[in-house]
C-alpha cells in the first residue's frame, strides 16, 4: 500500500508538470472555484456569470470586453470525465423562463469550461492574432469545504470540540440524550452507530435550518452516493473512557479516519489544490436578519473555511514543484438587490470587517483579495416612499411565497460595522437597536435584448477581478 501510494504522488506530480507546461506555453487554463454556505447564491452565481460572458452587453466594467477584445465565447467539453458537468442550459432556462423560478442549490461538486478567445492588448496587438484562454469553473458545496479542518484533527479533538459546542443548543437535545444514555466502551452494535449518526445528522440539518454555520462533516448534510456508508455512520462521543477493541468508540474512531482519507482527501487532492482563483459567496444578510449569534457562528466558519486556501502567487516554477496556490479571492456578500444602493457600501464594509484576519493572512502571503456586495441575478427595482413622516429608500419585487408585488425596507446597515460585531462576539442574543429584516424574492421575468446577459448588481466587476489579467 505504501509503494502503491508514493506511485500514486508521483504520477499525479508528473501529470501535473504537464498540465501546468501546456497551460502555459500554449492555451492558458484559469481554475476558478466558487462555494459557499447554504443559500449564499452559488448556482445562480455561476448561471449569470457564465450567460453574461457569452453576451457582454450588461459587462462595462470588464475591460476587454468594454474594449471589444473579446472577439467570441464558446462553451467547451467537459474537461473532466469524472466530475459530473454544470448544467448551464437548465438553470438558465429556469432563471428566463415565462415564470423565472431559482434552480436547485448545489448538492455537489460540478464543472463548466467557458473558452474565449482574445485579441491581445498592447503596442505589438496588431502582430499577434488573438489566443483562447480557457475558464474553468469549479462549483462545490462550501460544506465539504469546512471539512478540510477536519484533517489536523483526531476523533478525540474533534468530538471534545463538537460537544462543548453542542452543550447549550437547543436543537442538539435529541443527539445528546442519546449520547449520555449510550457507553462508549461496549461492544459495537450496528443498529446503535447507526441511530447516534441518524441523530447527529439531524442535529447538523437542525442546526443550518438556525443558522449555524458550524456543520460538520459536511457529506452528512449532503451524502451524495455515500448515503447509507459506513463511511457516514459515526458521531462524536466522550472519549475520556477506555476504548477496548471492537468496541463503538474504537469503530467510531476507526470511521471518523476513514472519512478523512477516504471522502475529504481525495476532495482536496482531485479538486480543491487544483484551484488558482476562489469566490467565496456569503449571504451576509441573512446571518444579520437571524442575530448576533449566526453572525458570530458565520465569521468563525469564514475563518475555518479561509483556512483551508493556499494563497499565494502562482509563478512558474513554484506550480511545477509546489503545485498550485490560490493568487485571487474574492468575498462577495450576495442578494445586494435586497436593498437600496446607497446600503451597498456598508454592505461591503461588514464583509471585509468578517474575514479580516483571513484576508490579512492571504495578502502577507501574497495572494489578492476583494470583498463586495453583489447580486448575480437582480430581482428588485429600486423606488422612494414615504412612511410615518419619513423617507425611505425601498425595493420593490415579487414575494417567492405569495407572489405578490410588495415595497421592503430592510432596516438601516450601521456604517460601522464593529456596531454589528462587537456584540456578536460578546455573545449578544439580539441586536439592541435595530430590527434587521429579510425578504425572499422569486426572479422577475426577463426580457433580454441580443446581446445582453442578466440583469445583475456589479458582476462586471467581480469578472473584472477574477479575469481580467488574463484577458
Amino acid at each position: 500500500m505504501v509503494i502503491t501510494s508514493i506511485a500514486d504522488t508521483v504520477l499525479r506530480q508528473i501529470e501535473n508538470v504537464q498540465d501546468t507546461v501546456n497551460e502555459t506555453l500554449f492555451e492558458p487554463v484559469v481554475r476558478i472555484g466558487v462555494t459557499g454556505l447554504a443559500r449564499s447564491g452559488k448556482t445562480v452565481f455561476i448561471t449569470s456569470l457564465i450567460a453574461n460572458l457569452l453576451d457582454r452587453g450588461r459587462m462595462p466594467h470588464l475591460v476587454a470586453a468594454a474594449e471589444g477584445r473579446i472577439e467570441a465565447a464558446f462553451l467547451q467539453p467537459q474537461p473532466d470525465d469524472t466530475v459530473p458537468r454544470f448544467d448551464f442550459e437548465t438553470h438558465l432556462a429556469q432563471l428566463t423562463a415565462r415564470e423565472p423560478a431559482w434552480p436547485d442549490s448545489t448538492r455537489a461538486i460540478s464543472e463548466l469550461r467557458l473558452s474565449l478567445r482574445v485579441q491581445r492588448a498592447g503596442l505589438l496587438a496588431g502582430l499577434q492574432g488573438p489566443r483562447t484562454i480557457h475558464v474553468d469553473i469549479v462549483d462545490y458545496p462550501g460544506e465539504w469545504l469546512l471539512d478540510l479542518a477536519l484533517l489536523d484533527k483526531d476523533y478525540a479533538t474533534w468530538s471534545a470540540e463538537v460537544l462543548t459546542r453542542i452543550k447549550d443548543r437547543a436543537e442538539a437535545s435529541a443527539f445528546k440524550a442519546l449520547v449520555a444514555s449510550t457507553d462508549p466502551a461496549a461492544a459495537l452494535e450496528e443498529p446503535a452507530a447507526k441511530a447516534l449518526a441518524a441523530a447527529f445528522t439531524n442535529y447538523l440539518h437542525a442546526a443550518r435550518q438556525a443558522g449555524f454555520y458550524d456543520c460538520t462533516p459536511g457529506r452528512f448534510l449532503l451524502p451524495g452516493d455515500l448515503a447509507g456508508s459506513p463511511v457516514l455512520t459515526f458521531a462524536p462521543l466522550p472519549t475520556d473512557g477506555k476504548a477496548p477493541r471492537k468496541s463503538l468508540l474504537r469503530e467510531m474512531t476507526r470511521r471518523y479516519e476513514a472519512y478523512k482519507h477516504q471522502v475529504v482527501r481525495p476532495f482536496f487532492r482531485d479538486h480543491f489544490a487544483r484551484i488558482d482563483r476562489q469566490v467565496v459567496l456569503v449571504d451576509a444578510l441573512g446571518a444579520i436578519h437571524k442575530g448576533p449569534r449566526a453572525v458570530e457562528d458565520m465569521r468563525g466558519a469564514m475563518t475555518d473555511i479561509l483556512g483551508a486556501f493556499r494563497p499565494g502567487q502562482n509563478a512558474f516554477l513554484t506550480q511545477l514543484f509546489q503545485g498550485k496556490r490560490v493568487e485571487k479571492i474574492l468575498f462577495a456578500a450576495t442578494k445586494a438587490d435586497h436593498l437600496h444602493h446607497r446600503q451597498h457600501g456598508r454592505l461591503t464594509a461588514i464583509m471585509e470587517a468578517l474575514v479580516r484576519g483571513a484576508v490579512d493572512r492571504a495578502r502577507f502571503a501574497g495572494a489578492e483579495t476583494s470583498a463586495m456586495a453583489i447580486a448575480s441575478l437582480r430581482a428588485t427595482v429600486e423606488d422612494t416612499v414615504s412612511h410615518e413622516g419619513q423617507t425611505l429608500d425601498v425595493v420593490r419585487g415579487t414575494l417567492l411565497d405569495s407572489g405578490k408585488q410588495a415595497a421592503f425596507y430592510p432596516g438601516a446597515l450601521p456604517e460601522d460595522p464593529s456596531h454589528l460585531l462587537t456584540p456578536a462576539r460578546n455573545g449578544a442574543k439580539s441586536w439592541l437597536e435595530d430590527d434587521y429584516r429579510v425578504m425572499n424574492f422569486a426572479p422577475s421575468p426577463l426580457t433580454l435584448r441580443p446581446g445582453d446577459g442578466p440583469p445583475h448588481i456589479r458582476l462586471d466587476k467581480a469578472a473584472q477581478f477574477l479575469l481580467g489579467d488574463r484577458l
